[in-house]
């Protein structure tokens, strides 16, 4: 893929970048890269190391589980303009709880764990709206897991 320009654009109304300013978005911007992956390949898979956050430009990418003595779980189908492996980068050495796969040709964006905890380190404004991001992400998993969890467990008691 040849080089392609990126504008701040492409990070307003990703929940992660809602709160950073023009200036900011400026400076995450120049950071990131853009990649291809094909059909059926994977973006990362469980286990590899985390090392960077991906945003979808165009395609779909299925995030997904796999479960001893069942195979592949799909967890999310994620479309154009969602944002995944976020959790990579604040979240030191580990290791991708679940796999990436490209659903159909992708084009992402890329920002690596190195360059996002420099700018984390030499730009306090930027820092703190970005936590802000996390925070918001996670409230917002935790309702939905405690959702998921009640509607199971619901399920469960008229069997």
């Amino acid at each position: 893929m040849g080089f392609r320009y990126l504008d701040t654009s492409i990070l307003k109304g990703v929940d992660l970048f809602d709160d950073l300013s023009e200036r900011n978005l400026q400076e995450v911007i120049v950071l990131m890269t853009t990649m291809e992956v094909k059909q059926g390949m994977p973006v990362f898979s469980e286990g590899d190391d985390g090392d960077a956050l991906y945003l979808i430009l165009k395609g779909e990418v299925r995030i997904s589980k796999n479960i001893p003595g069942v195979g592949e779980e799909a967890l999310a189908f994620l479309p154009e303009g969602s944002c995944f492996g976020e959790m990579s980068l604040v979240e030191g050495k580990s290791t991708r709880s679940a796999s990436a796969i490209s659903q159909k040709s992708t084009e992402l964006v890329k920002l690596s764990r190195k360059d996002f905890l420099h700018l984390m380190e030499t730009n306090k404004d930027f820092a703190v709206e970005m936590l802000w991001g996390f925070v918001r992400i996670l409230s917002n998993r935790l309702r939905n897991s405690n959702d998921k969890v009640t509607f199971l467990a619901m399920s469960n008691m008229f069997e």
